[in-house]
């Protein structure tokens, strides 16, 4: 089986979206300054979302990424 992570970077929002899973989000909780969770109807987690990225992490290491794990 591969599951895909995908990492996104929206430069005009300056925001990060570590996307797990597809799926509508039942709750989006903040569980520090700019850091946004979704978690799905199972409490599965579907995504986090980092603001104000580029003050956060080098720019340069910023880029659109898919990560594919075999399990």
């Amino acid at each position: 089986m591969v599951i895909k992570m995908k990492i996104k970077y929206d430069s005009k929002a300056d925001a990060m979206n570590i996307i797990f899973q597809k799926g509508k989000y039942d709750i989006s909780k903040e569980v520090a300054d700019g850091i946004i969770i979704d978690i799905g109807k199972k409490g599965k987690i579907l995504s986090i979302e980092i603001l104000d990225v580029s003050k956060r992490m080098p720019k340069e290491s910023i880029e659109d990424v898919t990560v594919g794990l075999t399990i």
